[in-house]
């Protein structure tokens, strides 16, 4: 062995021999190596907080302080206007209109969007290949935006549109149905489109009820004898309480807020058939009545409120009743 090698060796004996004999001494000084803690976390969401108050909580609460005030295109400053605004709104009779128009279209919705989503949720209830394929074909509506399914049926349902076409073609005769020219028929036609977008929606509550079911229970009530409908009406149906709870709360809401279908359809034609309270609400904003369109928002939003609350207290008491 050379001599510089030799002393490389003796080097790395006398390494090992002077360092530390106890093996947890390295590990030890190794868990005494602290990462810096981030002190404020928070601060991440602030990017997401600002947008928040900036573009909703803002607005929101900007929408109790103009309806008192003469904002307007007309008018170079604003100034406070007391209830002057509600007084104009009240002694129009097209707000009344529009009202009852909402209210007509929503439990309209609530009933073929609940209706439509209870029957998939049954038809589809069992978890096959063929039943997972179709929840995912009916949810797909959910995900699609209101305003392009507006503008999808608005070409569908034109005169001159697809649906006239294929009857023509299967009765070998000119069919010329104005499906939305209708002042009878048009709004149930719009109710029936808003409940087929979100019948995925319901669909999936109410699977998910009658999944949380026990077996045990339909087994009990098949062995007594019962028929599949009666099991159904006596025993599934009053357990799906909270579900249809649900599902009709968020529908009459949501359908009371409705904008983007109406006007994407009809804008609320014919003859205001279907201007319901948002579509009314555009066009006072659209005139430049800034002030009277925001306190319109604003009795929107009581009558959400008035109307919503007891019909949450009604569903939750028949819950407490049912189960």
């Amino acid at each position: 062995m050379t001599p510089n090698l030799l002393q490389a060796e003796q080097r790395k004996v006398s390494q090992r021999s002077a360092g530390p004999t106890n093996g947890s001494a390295r590990p030890g000084r190794r868990g005494r190596l602290r990462k810096p803690a981030i002190q404020h976390p928070w601060w991440f969401a602030l990017p997401a907080l600002a947008v928040f108050a900036v573009f909703f909580l803002l607005p929101n609460v900007l929408n109790f302080f103009y309806p008192f005030t003469n904002w307007s295109a007309f008018h170079n400053s604003i100034s406070f206007a007391g209830l002057s605004n509600f007084q104009s709104i009240l002694h129009d009779g097209s707000l009344q209109t529009a009202l009852r128009t909402t209210i007509e279209y929503a439990v309209g919705v609530a009933i073929f969007q609940n209706g439509f989503g209870l029957a998939l949720a049954l038809l589809l209830e069992k978890d096959t290949r063929f039943n997972r394929f179709f929840r995912a074909v009916f949810f797909l509506p959910v995900l699609l935006s209101a305003l392009a399914v507006g503008y999808v049926f608005q070409a569908l349902l034109a005169q001159d549109g697809a649906v006239n076409a294929i009857l023509s073609d299967l009765t070998g005769s000119q069919v010329d149905i104005p499906w939305l020219g209708s002042t009878s028929w048009t709004l149930v036609l719009l109710t029936v489109i808003h409940g087929w977008k979100w019948m995925g929606l319901a669909m999936l509550v109410y699977l998910a009820g009658l999944k949380s079911i026990p077996a045990d229970v339909t087994e009990a009530a098949a062995l007594d004898g019962a028929s599949g409908w009666r099991t159904f009406w006596s025993i599934r149906f009053p357990m799906l309480a909270p579900a249809v709870t649900f599902n009709v709360t968020t529908a009459l809401i949501g359908s009371m807020n409705t904008f983007d279908i109406v006007q994407a359809t009809t804008q609320g034609g014919p003859a205001d058939s279907t201007q319901v309270f948002n579509i009314y609400m555009f066009r006072v904003f659209g005139e430049g009545l800034y002030a009277q369109a925001s306190a319109m928002s604003l009795i929107l939003f009581l009558i959400v409120v008035v109307l919503a609350i007891p019909v949450i207290l009604l569903l939750r008491r028949r819950e407490q009743v049912l189960l």
